[in-house]
Formats: structure tokens, sequence, C-alpha cells
């Protein structure tokens, strides 16, 4: 296959370009967390209330040790991906009822964006005595903090699609489900994609916060109970273990976009 010489220089600097972006998301880290391990060895900052890297790695290889760290990112991954999958077909099906059902739009608008807006942390009480303090809690905090704005995202993506192809369509005589699955669905992948990644975030905090309420096991358990016990080294394992879950979590639906956005 002949490939230009003004393909290959573009190439060539989009290549630069990552190569100079991922070595700067390296290098920053890195000097974090250096400096971090520096100042924490002068005693430059109290270790007692900001720990430091070598100390996490410590914490780390314990819970390890004594065959706790699985099982809590065990059940914490378990609560996440659930929850996420939950939020993702209830917002889309939402979503979806909403754009066929204009009429029925209108009347639960002002009722999702209150909704949404509301401090759910501020329900949990309510949600313990509602369905005990179990995991059922937890699932229902997720979804209360992730299912809205979902719905919001998907729906606003619909309502914006060009209206020049609904027209076009509606003019060969298709019918409301043929424009949404031949215009508005497709034109809008990039739409749910989004909401997909805003929903890792938000089932992630809905399941700490959950945890953090009624668990006995799990990362938010983990950050409870190190904090109850004035253990900062466990807090910050706790927050770096979130971290790396939400992290490959967001790198598998960005993966997907890539492929998607390749095809």
């Amino acid at each position: 296959m002949f490939i230009s010489e003004e393909r290959k220089r573009y190439l060539s600097k989009i290549k630069r370009e990552k190569l100079f972006v991922s070595f700067f998301r390296f290098l920053i880290i890195f000097i974090f967390i250096i400096g971090w391990e520096v100042l924490a060895r002068f005693d430059i900052i109290n270790t007692f209330t900001f720990s430091s890297p070598s100390l996490i790695i410590k914490t780390f290889a314990e819970l390890l040790r004594n065959g706790s760290l699985f099982s809590h990112i065990g059940i914490t991954s378990y609560e996440v991906i659930l929850c996420f999958l939950l939020a993702t077909i209830i917002g889309l099906l939402f979503a979806v009822l909403l754009w066929f059902v204009p009429i029925f739009s209108k009347i639960v608008d002002p009722y999702l964006t209150v909704l949404n807006s509301l401090p759910k942390v501020s329900l949990g009480p309510l949600i313990i005595i509602w369905v005990g303090a179990s995991i059922n809690s937890i699932i229902l905090m997720s979804l209360l903090i992730s299912t809205f704005i979902t719905i919001i995202n998907i729906y606003n993506g619909f309502t914006s699609t060009n209206k020049n192809y609904i027209i076009l369509l509606k003019s060969f005589g298709a019918n409301k489900w043929q424009i949404f699955k031949y215009v508005v669905f497709p034109s809008n992948m990039q739409v749910i994609i989004s909401a997909l990644k805003i929903n890792v975030s938000m089932n992630l905090i809905g399941v700490i916060m959950g945890e953090l309420l009624v668990s006995k096991k799990g990362i938010g358990y983990l950050i409870m109970y190190g904090s109850q016990v004035f253990n900062i080294n466990l807090v910050i394992t706790g927050v770096v273990i979130l971290g790396i879950i939400s992290y490959l979590m967001y790198f598998i639906i960005d993966t997907f976009e890539k492929n998607f956005n390749n095809k």
C-alpha cells in the first residue's frame, strides 16, 4: 500500500504527540511521588497525617499478606460493575421512553432536574431504613447518584439530533421507530459513550458512599475503618486503590470508544 510522504509526516507527528503526552503524564506522577517521599523522609511533612508512598506500599503489602486485599477489591468491583450496568440500562431505556413520548418528558423534566441535584448522601439514613443495612443500600445509593444524570445526558443528546436528517426521513414516510433506529440512536453513540464515562465515576462515588454507611467489606469500609483508628496509611491506600479501579474502568470504556471510532 502506497503512503505519501505528507501522510507519513502526519502519522509521525501524531505519534510524537502521543509520546509527548504520555511522557509528561508519567513525569507529573513521578515528580509528585518522589517529592512526597522526600518531604516525608526529611520530616518536612508529618507522616501521621500525610503518610508517604513507602508507607502506602507497606500497607498494601500487609493487606496482600493477610489475604484481605482481593476480598475488599472484589466486593467493591462487583458493586461498581453491577451498578454501572443497571444505571446504564435504566438510563438508556428511560431516555428512549422520554424521546418517544414528548409529553411524558415535559411532565417529568422538572422532577429529573430536582432529583439529580438533590444531595443523595442526605438520603443515606432513609435508604438504610427502606432497604436495610446491606448491599441493597449500596446499590440504591449508587443508582440514585448515577441514573438521573445518565438519563439527562442521553436524552439531551437525542433531542439535539440534527433536525435536517429527521425531516429527510419523514419526507420518505419513515415512522418514529425508523427515525430513532436509523438517525437518532446512531448519531448519539458518542453521547452514550460519554455518558458511560461519567457513569463510571458516578457509580464509584455512589458505591463508596454506600460502603461508608453500611458495609463491612470493600474499599469504602477500609477507608472508614482507617479513619476511625487514625490509620492514615490505610485511608490513603484505599484512596489509591480506588483511583486504580477507576482508571481501569475508564481505560476499558476509552478503548471501546477508540475501537468504535476506528470502524
